[in-house]
């Protein structure tokens, strides 16, 4: 039977790609947004001190050290086959049309020509070109067995065949992908979660089942392949809560899951909603050992705006 060998879990935001010297770009962005002046009248003067270039390079920095860790275990564990849980930002789907859940079941997956665009940062906030193209390798066999198991366990489930050309594979799958090489060459299962669009979101609860789901499906799964499970997005975003990015790691480290299902979906919501990825890799690893490689705060604004980046791994103990 199949393995779960490896939980995974990593940021996929702007800060952990784009060098600190842009993200005043993105901060000015946050400067517009309805909130920002209520923030900076709360903010003291130490905020100011994380929003330097100093503390930001120093972050990025810290980013970059924890996805080469991240990276340095997916080579070492080596697994065949690696199953992404990500969050669909209307890229695949828009209000015509939003699953909760859908697994991608073809055998290839583009970096599309308004993906690599959009991720072009150059014309907004410095940078390199926009990414070549590239076509990852997927997971039919994998996505078949899961879609039947998943139905019979009582998931409703949507699959898909085919990308939307324009975009190919979303940023969810792609950031992670090449931000950390050792994942993006090996075949890329899509679990795509509707975590940002009311009113059909998982909840937290949801969330974590699903990953018990998964485990249980994989590991019935008559191959000897050995698989990985992975979150892509969170932490908090914007507007970055310590406390509460603290709380969902403390509780995955201790084995909480009430605390996890209790998360209310209110809190969930925009970039922080990722946090339902980490949960459902929660689920699916709750049986393994969580070691948190960083948290980090990523500041870029005196206000306290920005991303929480959080980089985490689940192994036997």
């Amino acid at each position: 039977m199949a393995e779960i060998v490896l939980g995974l879990a990593a940021s996929h935001g702007s800060s952990t790609f784009a060098p600190s010297s842009t993200w005043g770009f993105y901060g000015e962005r946050d400067k517009r947004k309805p909130y920002y002046e209520e923030m900076l009248a709360k903010a003291g003067p130490a905020m100011a001190k994380e929003a330097s270039p100093e503390k930001m390079e120093e972050k990025f920095q810290a980013g970059q050290r924890a996805q080469a860790q991240l990276d340095e275990i997916v080579t070492r564990t080596s697994p065949d086959v690696i199953v992404v849980f990500g969050d669909d930002q209307h890229e695949q789907f828009h209000e015509d049309n939003m699953p909760m859940f859908c697994l991608y079941r073809g055998a290839a997956m583009e970096r599309g020509e308004r993906r690599r665009q959009r991720d072009d940062w150059k014309a907004e906030g410095g940078g390199t070109a926009p990414p070549p193209k590239r076509v990852f390798e997927g997971a039919p066999a994998l996505a078949d067995h899961l879609i039947e198991r998943l139905v019979e366990a009582g998931i409703d489930l949507a699959c898909s065949n085919a990308l939307k050309p324009a975009v190919g594979l979303g940023h969810a799958f792609t950031h992670v992908a090449e931000n950390m090489p050792s994942i993006g060459e090996r075949p890329m299962l899509p679990f795509m979660v509707n975590t940002y669009y009311p009113p059909n979101q998982p909840t937290a609860s949801r969330a974590y089942a699903l990953g018990q789901a998964v485990r249980d499906a994989i590991e019935a799964w008559d191959s000897d392949l050995r698989v990985a499970v992975m979150a892509s997005g969170g932490l908090s975003h914007q507007r970055i809560d310590e406390e509460l990015d603290r709380a969902v790691l403390d509780a995955m480290e201790r084995k909480r899951p009430e605390r996890l299902r209790a998360i209310p979906g209110e809190t969930l919501q925009g970039g922080t909603s990722e946090i339902l990825n980490w949960i459902t890799v929660a689920g699916a690893m709750e049986q393994m050992a969580m070691t948190v490689v960083d948290y980090v705060p990523a500041y870029r604004t005196p206000a306290g705006t920005g991303l929480a980046m959080g980089f985490a791994y689940w192994t036997r103990a």
